[in-house]
């Protein structure tokens, strides 16, 4: 249980560190070739870029976890605790469909590109493993918006407490 826990608590994080490493590193190797051994890698920029796709995708997900990802809250300041809590529900709900969107139609296109065995022109990346971080990252964020839906519907009918707050009033708390 503890392992499923900590999986829980730190995907993403574990992912995005991965990920942003990958880039980090092969970004500055490719600034010492150029500027030190006047030299560069051919491969160093699509490699690059695909690593921050997938930063893209898993990012979503860990903004969607820490509720720190962008949104227009406007109407929530016209509604009090129980009005805020379902706007926020349908909103979630909306997202969902969205990510379950992304999830049906993203892979299809991943796969068939895989069954093509198109590959990156550098680095003979199979272009559907890139193709894969759009479903993937929208399947993580699906999870994590599920959680969240899970704790206002708990919320919503007095199972739980659940404070709602606009962007404003996060801001002024710190």
């Amino acid at each position: 249980m503890k392992v499923l826990k900590w999986f829980d608590d730190h995907t993403e994080e574990v992912i995005l560190v991965v990920f942003s490493a990958i880039m980090v590193s092969v970004i500055f190797l490719q600034v010492i070739m150029r500027y030190v051994f006047d030299a560069s890698l051919s491969w160093s920029e699509e490699l690059a870029r695909y690593s921050f796709i997938w930063l893209v995708y898993i990012g979503i997900s860990y903004g969607v976890k820490k509720q720190r990802h962008i949104k227009v809250d406007v109407l929530l300041l016209l509604f009090k605790e129980k009005g805020r809590l379902i706007l926020t529900i349908i909103s979630n709900l909306l997202f969902l469909f969205f990510c379950l969107f992304v999830i049906r139609y993203g892979s299809g296109i991943a796969m068939t590109i895989l069954e093509l065995g198109q590959k990156s022109p550098a680095n003979q990346i199979p272009m559907g493993f890139v193709y894969l971080a759009a479903p993937i990252g929208m399947g993580l964020t699906a999870i994590r918006i599920i959680q969240h839906l899970i704790k206002q519907f708990k919320a919503l009918f007095g199972d739980d407490e659940l404070e709602i707050k606009t962007t404003q009033e996060k801001l002024q708390e710190e």
